[in-house]
């Protein structure tokens, strides 16, 4: 098979509208910000589309399009990777192409068909299924005690498993052979928690010892009363400030969800000394480069007060991202539920890799903060891991 027919029969099969989803992956150019793309059928206002999911170095763009449209994006995207693999309702398919462009097509026959379910308004499928009672969520008052979420719970179900989503994300990322350590900053009222506890000993069934700290006394008294209630034995909570916590060498992944200004990067900047291989950061009140900024350029913006509070919270959030990435890790900025709900919806996503950064890479950063007079406070803190 040559790379004309290739492309021909993949389109065909597209053109069936017997898509499950499939993955286009392998960039050609290891330059390519593009890592990935994803695609699976969508059904909006009775009309059949491909959704595409670019997935960036950093981040994801989702794009809907219709099925006689998609051939056009197809001829975009297909040049620059090297692999396919599909799920279609009768067979899955696996396409590879060498640097010339010759074809390996497997096709392996499936004795049952699948069920396609395009509709882009079905019931999302939670990991934490809202038709089954959670102890923890009951215990919290999301659920009633027959397992119902509560109708003015269900933003906060919704926040919990879209957290959750990105706890199950992290699994390949934690150690698989001894006992996983995790540190919550932050906690409050720990629903989020709770839900990591849950999610990771309960569900997965992993060996984790989880602990959640903040400076509320009477919520820690509370929230180690329900873990006590739940048997959730390796779940404590403590009264402490992030930067006077110092009872760790080593943690395998930290949290830190509203964390006040400077206290994100403080958590940060913890994670990074403790050599945590996930953190997950949803930042809270960024003042500091609110107060520090000064950039002529930029002052028909920064002359109006909401804008400018609104801009610095973007740009220290995009610091705090690049410094974690200069640091070794994979980073990325994440809608952590919708904007409707929440302005703090922002999550800042990060796996340890090692990878050095170039000296491009450094120099841009450079030259954003000297072009906004910042001096972030987690560039101090990190400044030794900067040298290396």
């Amino acid at each position: 098979m040559d790379f004309d027919q290739m492309k021909t029969e993949f389109l065909n099969l597209i053109n069936s509208k017997e898509l499950i989803n499939a993955t286009i992956s392998q960039p050609r150019q290891k330059s390519n910000d593009l890592k990935r793309v994803k695609l699976k059928p969508l059904e909006l206002k009775g009309v059949y589309h491909i959704q595409i999911e670019y997935q960036y170095e950093r981040i994801l763009k989702h794009e809907n399009v219709i099925l006689e449209h998609f051939s056009d994006s197809f001829d975009i995207l297909l040049p620059q990777f090297r692999q396919i693999h599909a799920q279609f309702k009768n067979q899955n398919i696996h396409i590879q192409l060498s640097k010339k462009n010759k074809v390996l097509w497997k096709t392996e026959k499936l004795n049952e068909a699948k069920e396609i379910n395009f509709s882009h308004n079905r019931k999302k499928q939670y990991l934490l299924d809202e038709s089954t009672p959670y102890p923890f969520l009951i215990r919290l008052g999301v659920q009633t005690e027959e397992g119902k979420v509560k109708k003015q719970k269900y933003d906060k179900f919704r926040q919990i498993n879209r957290f959750v989503e990105f706890i199950h994300d992290s699994l390949e990322h934690l150690p698989k052979n001894r006992q996983i350590r995790i540190l919550d900053f932050g906690s409050g009222k720990s629903y989020l928690t709770f839900a990591l506890y849950h999610y990771l000993k309960i569900e997965k069934g992993l060996d984790i010892r989880v602990t959640g700290l903040d400076l509320k006394k009477e919520v820690i008294e509370e929230c180690n009363q329900i873990a006590q209630d739940l048997n959730y034995e390796q779940l404590e909570f403590l009264v402490g400030d992030i930067n006077d916590y110092n009872d760790e060498n080593s943690v395998d992944m930290v949290v830190t969800l509203h964390a006040c200004d400077v206290a994100t990067d403080m958590a940060l900047a913890r994670a990074v000394k403790w050599g945590a291989k996930v953190i997950l950061s949803v930042p809270c009140c960024q003042h500091e480069l609110n107060r520090q900024l000064e950039s002529p350029a930029l002052e028909i913006m920064t002359q109006h007060g909401l804008i400018k509070e609104r801009f610095a919270s973007l740009a220290t959030d995009s610091i705090r991202a690049e410094l974690l990435t200069l640091v070794g890790y994979s980073t990325q900025i994440l809608e952590f539920i919708d904007i409707e709900h929440t302005p703090k919806n922002i999550l800042i996503r990060a796996y340890f890799t090692g990878k050095k950064p170039s000296t491009a890479q450094l120099e841009r950063y450079h030259a954003f903060t000297q072009f906004l007079s910042a001096k972030p406070f987690l560039e101090n803190e990190l400044k030794d891991y900067l040298k290396k």
